[in-house]
C-alpha cells in the first residue's frame, strides 16, 4: 500500500469562509504582531469579502472585497482593495483608570446605541473594534467617542475612514 506523504490540498469554493492574511509593520509601544488574519467569504478564485473587524490593520474595515494570493502554504493574503464597503473601523481601548476601567463590556454599552457592532481583543487586554456602517449616524459617534476621550473613559483611534466621516 502507498501512502501520499503531502496530501492533496483542498481548495476553497466559492462562498467558503477562509483567512485572509494581512502583514504590516509592529507599532512602537503596541503589541508585537506583523501579521492579521480576518475571516472573510471567498467570492471568486481571488476575491473575498472581510467578514469581521480588525484590530490591528489600518485601511481596512468589515464588508470589503480584497484581492489575494495564496502562498505554497495555502494561506490568503491581501494583495488589494477591490470594492470598498463604505463602513469605517474605529479602535477603543477603556482608560483603565477611568470610569469605564478595563471593561469592554461598559464601551459597548455606550457606543451601542448609535448601531455600532464589534469585537473585544480580549480580556486582559480589552481593545475593542468597532465597524462604523455608511448609513450610521456619523456625526453623533464622533461626538460620543470625542466626548469619552475627552473624559477619561478611553481613548480612540480611527483605522479606516470615508469621507462621509470625514465631513461629519
Amino acid at each position: 500500500m502507498t501512502f501520499n506523504a503531502a496530501p492533496e490540498r483542498v481548495r476553497p469554493a466559492v462562498g467558503d469562509q477562509i483567512k485572509i492574511w494581512y502583514r504590516f509593520v509592529p507599532r512602537d509601544g503596541w503589541l508585537p504582531y506583523d501579521t492579521e488574519g480576518l475571516w472573510a467569504t471567498q467570492l471568486s478564485e481571488d476575491t473575498a469579502r472581510v467578514a469581521n473587524v480588525p484590530f490591528f490593520q489600518d485601511g481596512v474595515a468589515e464588508g470589503e472585497v480584497v484581492r489575494f494570493r495564496t502562498d505554497a502554504q495555502g494561506l490568503h493574503w491581501a494583495v488589494q482593495q477591490v470594492e470598498a464597503s463604505g463602513s469605517c473601523t474605529i479602535r477603543v481601548l477603556p482608560v483603565p483608570s477611568g470610569p469605564l476601567g478595563r471593561s469592554a463590556h461598559a464601551v459597548f454599552e455606550q457606543l451601542a446605541p448609535s448601531g455600532v457592532g464589534g469585537e473585544v481583543f480580549s480580556e486582559e487586554f480589552p481593545l475593542v473594534a468597532f465597524t462604523v456602517r455608511a448609513d450610521a449616524d456619523l456625526s453623533r459617534i464622533k461626538a460620543l467617542l470625542t466626548r469619552g476621550q475627552e473624559h477619561g473613559w478611553w481613548h480612540f483611534e480611527t483605522a479606516c475612514v470615508t469621507d462621509a466621516w470625514r465631513e461629519a
